[in-house]
């Protein structure tokens, strides 16, 4: 499973837990509101928590991947310069 998959399903369970939660709680409007307001910043640092963590992990994913492209192109190079000097050696 991606992990935007995982952190779409996170944010959607958490949300759709308050609202549950809210609507079936006994309390005042005003509390009700307060309550909800909580739960929405504490599930919007959740999000913003998860996004970085998933931004920072397709980064270094990113940077691995690249990384491996360079070697893979230098390797190349290096075989195509040696036959290159091989077949001028003939």
């Amino acid at each position: 499973m991606s992990s935007k998959k995982v952190v779409i399903g996170a944010v959607v369970g958490v949300a759709a837990g308050a609202v549950l939660g809210l609507l079936f709680a006994p309390a005042k409007g005003a509390m009700t509101r307060q309550r909800m307001a909580r739960k929405v910043a504490n599930s919007a640092e959740d999000v913003q928590e998860n996004l970085s963590e998933y931004i920072d992990a397709t980064v270094e994913k990113y940077d691995s991947v690249k990384q491996g492209a360079v070697d893979l192109v230098d390797k190349a190079k290096k075989k195509a310069a040696s036959a290159t000097e091989r077949l001028r050696a003939r």
